[in-house]
C-alpha cells in the first residue's frame, strides 16, 4: 500500500511539474514572441526541476521493482 501511495505521489509531482512548465503559455501570462517575464522563468526552472526529479525517482523505483521481481524468479527456480 505504501508503494502505491508513493508512486501516485511521484506521478502527481511529475504532472504538476509539467503543468508548471506549460502554464505560462496555456494560461497566457507569457506574451507570444516577447522576452520571458520573471514568472515564466521561475515556472520553467521550478517545473522542469520538479518533473525531472520525480521522473528520475519513478525510473529508479521501477528499476528496483524489476530487480526484486527478477530475484524472486531466481529463488522460485531453485
Amino acid at each position: 500500500m505504501k508503494a502505491k501511495l508513493g508512486v501516485c505521489a511521484l506521478v502527481l509531482l511529475f504532472l504538476a511539474g509539467l503543468w508548471l512548465v506549460a502554464a505560462p503559455f496555456a494560461v497566457g501570462y507569457q506574451a507570444r514572441g516577447a522576452a520571458y517575464v520573471d514568472a515564466t522563468v521561475n515556472d520553467l526552472w521550478l517545473g522542469g526541476s520538479i518533473a525531472a526529479v520525480s521522473f528520475v525517482s519513478l525510473v529508479i523505483y521501477a528499476a528496483d521493482a524489476l530487480r526484486e521481481l527478477a530475484q524472486r524468479g531466481k529463488h522460485a527456480d531453485s
